[in-house]
C-alpha cells in the first residue's frame, strides 16, 4: 500500500470514528432521557419494548489495597501481558 493510499485510509478511518463518536453521544443522550423518565422504576413497558434499569452488584479485588497489604501475594498472582495498541493521530 502506498503512502497516499494509507493516508486516504487513515482519513476515512478518522471520519468514520467521528461518526461513531457522534452516534454514541446521541445514544447516550437518548438513554439518559429514558432513565430520567423512568425515575425509580426498574422496568417499564413502552409499546413493543420492555426497558429495564436495574442495580447490579459485583465484587472485585482491590488490587491497590492487595499490593499494599500483601505485596508478595500480589506479585505472585500478577500476570503481565503485552498488546499492540493501534492509534491514528
Amino acid at each position: 500500500m502506498s503512502i497516499n493510499e494509507m493516508e486516504a485510509k487513515a482519513r476515512e478511518l478518522r471520519q468514520l470514528q467521528a461518526l461513531i463518536d457522534e452516534a454514541q453521544a446521541e445514544a447516550e443522550a437518548l438513554k439518559d432521557a429514558i432513565k430520567a423518565a423512568m425515575g425509580d422504576s426498574e422496568s417499564i413497558q413502552a409499546g413493543e419494548y420492555k426497558i429495564t434499569w436495574k442495580a447490579v452488584t459485583s465484587s472485585r479485588i482491590d488490587t491497590a489495597a492487595l499490593k499494599k497489604a500483601l505485596p508478595d501475594v500480589a506479585e505472585r498472582f500478577t500476570k503481565e501481558t503485552t498488546v499492540r495498541r493501534f492509534t491514528v493521530a
